[in-house]
């Protein structure tokens, strides 16, 4: 494991944007756009959490296993790597890599899958993240960077922001402690706490803190729209049919 972030995988992984908003040739092939693409991404890492509340894990293991899932679409396709069995084996990967194991046959009522599937599976994941499973999150900076600055009435709202980016790629693409600062900076608008001393003694670069700020608001603004048209298991299951169906 590495001593600190600036020497992990995770840190060498980071992408940019534009890396990860790319429809795989193979799903584009059977007819899956970018938008269905996004929304397959944000159900079944809603799914991860409704199956991770059903089993009990700490919210440390949902998180890596969000990282996961988003990070193996950035290198393999849909149409190969079923999301409706990747979710539930990351989740019982991310239970091993954070220490908190459970056994694989507790996993996902909805898409039933048997235990072999599930450790045939944990084999190619293993080998799409380059066996490199030590994620670093936002959560524990935020707790100190509340603390040092004095707001720790803000750790509510903000921890619940943090956990709203993991319906993002914002942790394929940032620094841990960006995300957290712009969840803070977020937070204190909301709650109208002026702290532009305090960014101002950090001296980090508040134009990339603000632009996550933006990017996540925007995905709230995007949550909405989307719960307004009625986002439910049909729409998700005709994006997910286009992967088995023949080309």
């Amino acid at each position: 494991m590495a001593a600190n972030f600036w020497t992990s995988s995770h840190h060498n992984q980071l992408l940019q944007q534009e890396k990860i908003d790319v429809v795989h040739p193979e799903d584009k092939e059977r007819g899956l756009t970018l938008e269905e693409f996004k929304l397959i991404k944000i159900y079944m890492t809603n799914h991860i959490w409704r199956v991770a509340q059903q089993v009990k894990v700490r919210q440390r293991v949902i998180a890596t296993a969000v990282t996961y899932f988003r990070r193996v679409y950035t290198r393999k396709s849909l149409t190969e790597y079923d999301p409706r069995l990747v979710a539930p084996t990351c989740l019982y990967l991310a239970s091993k890599a954070e220490e908190s194991t459970v056994q694989a046959d507790c996993y996902d009522e909805k898409y039933r899958f048997e235990v072999k599937d599930i450790l045939e599976m944990e084999m190619k994941l293993l080998e799409a993240l380059d066996y490199y499973l030590v994620v670093y999150h936002p959560y524990r900076p935020l707790l100190q960077l509340l603390q040092d600055a004095g707001i720790t009435d803000l750790t509510h709202i903000s921890w619940g922001i943090v956990n709203d980016t993991y319906k993002m790629d914002l942790i394929l693409i940032h620094p841990p402690y960006m995300i957290a600062l712009a969840c803070i900076y977020i937070a204190s608008v909301l709650k109208d706490k002026d702290t532009t001393a305090w960014f101002e003694e950090l001296r980090v670069d508040m134009n990339i803190v603000k632009n996550i700020a933006i990017e996540i608001l925007d995905f709230y603004d995007f949550n909405r729209v989307e719960a307004s048209k009625g986002i439910n298991d049909d729409k998700i299951n005709a994006a997910l049919n286009k992967l088995v169906a023949k080309p």
